[in-house]
């Protein structure tokens, strides 16, 4: 018994060493610009862009093969910032992959909710609690807005609701001309 013990303890630091070596020998560094454009972005993960989600649309911005103005929930602001970042020309929102709105959450009516789960499966972030025939609830910190919930739901208890702007949350707009001046 003591010797399978031992056994196993040897095993286990063996394979443990070998992960850590493995970790540090084969470690893939990622693309810093890649990681700034990445940080411009809303991350929604909404898909608009057609891409999907905020990390691969990073990717393809840098790779040249996607442009700055296909981001939606992030509008005007995040296409002057990604402009500045790259040191390109704005350029307005592409209307073909839908148009900036104010950010929002959504909300289940709990007394509706049958429990189905396709809003969880739906959602890209996991906002959404719940169970199989059990209510559901959106964990409003971690909804994004990007309202891919709503269209599978079979009984429509999903409703957008704005999101309320406090003094943590609050900026400045943007002006129109900025960068111009």
């Amino acid at each position: 018994m003591l010797t399978a013990i031992i056994a196993l303890g040897a095993l286990a630091i063996v394979i443990g060493l070998v992960l850590g070596y493995a970790a540090i020998r084969f470690r893939v560094d990622s693309d810093p610009v890649v990681d700034q454009i990445d940080a411009l972005l809303p991350q929604t993960q909404c898909g608009q862009c057609t891409y999907a989600g905020c990390r691969p649309y990073a990717e393809a911005i840098a790779a040249g093969a996607a442009d700055i103005n296909q981001c939606p929930p992030g509008g005007e602001v995040t296409i002057q910032s990604l402009a500045n970042l790259l040191g390109v020309d704005p350029k307005p929102l592409n209307p073909e992959h839908g148009e900036h709105k104010e950010k929002t959450v959504v909300r289940i009516d709990e007394q509706v909710c049958i429990g189905c789960t396709l809003c969880i499966q739906a959602c890209p972030v996991d906002a959404i609690l719940g169970a199989p025939k059990q209510m559901h609830t959106v964990i409003i910190p971690e909804c994004t807005g990007c309202n891919l919930c709503i269209p599978p739901c079979p009984v429509e208890c999903i409703h957008i609701e704005p999101v309320k702007t406090t003094q943590h949350d609050w900026s400045w707009p943007l002006p129109a001309e900025a960068g111009h001046g």
